[in-house]
């Protein structure tokens, strides 16, 4: 198969990606030198399986956590080449489109960490995050409702391609939970909703 001497399976993944954005077979397959035949199977085994197929079979397993598939990374790099004054987050919104849900996506701090890791961070955002705000300790809770704890328990997305973000009213002294609510979003407006449903229910208990 002629892929280009680089990185066959940056070309793997070039190839699949023009796919996904619309482009034709006939046209994808003639660009990189290859047959319909081959350019359907190559594509069928991605959708089968995922991004791992891209790689060389034998090879290490896929990794994440700040540790990406080559191709992957080659992509985000791409990517911020492509978009020089986008940030990881957009840069993470652009893979999920690309890739169209069909693989793990790296998450922002993962994305943003390859970018650092090749330069291509902006000094006055290394500056920015360097200067985070550190929170306050809680306050000391000796008995049953001294302290109620909010909490999103992070976000997940669901079948109908929505996210859920579930959050969580506990009692500090106790640990009991108060409340366990599944959202949109995350506005302020619908946590408040959620500490007023706890009150009344601790208050009827």
């Amino acid at each position: 198969m002629p892929w280009r001497e680089t990185s066959v399976m940056e070309e793997r993944l070039r190839f699949v990606a023009r796919l996904l954005e619309g482009e034709g077979m006939s046209e994808v397959c003639r660009d990189f030198g290859i047959s319909r035949k081959t350019g359907y199977k190559i594509f069928n085994r991605y959708k089968d399986d995922g991004l791992e197929v891209l790689t060389d079979r034998s090879r290490r397993p896929v990794r994440y956590a700040n540790q990406l598939p080559d191709p992957v990374e080659a992509m985000i790099v791409r990517l911020k080449k492509e978009k020089p004054h986008w940030g990881a987050r957009k840069i993470r919104g652009l893979l999920v489109r690309k890739l169209a849900g069909d693989v793990r996506i790296p998450a922002r701090s993962t994305v943003h960490a390859v970018l650092d890791r090749h330069g291509l961070v902006n000094e006055a955002r290394k500056r920015n995050r360097a200067n985070k705000a550190v929170g306050t300790a809680l306050s000391d809770a000796t008995g049953a409702n001294d302290l109620w704890c909010a909490d999103f328990k992070g976000e997940f997305k669901l079948g109908n391609g929505r996210y859920c973000y579930p959050l969580t009213v506990t009692d500090q002294a106790t640990r009991y939970l108060l409340a366990c609510e599944a959202f949109e979003s995350t506005r302020e407006q619908a946590v408040l909703e959620a500490r007023d449903y706890a009150k009344c229910r601790t208050s009827f208990a």
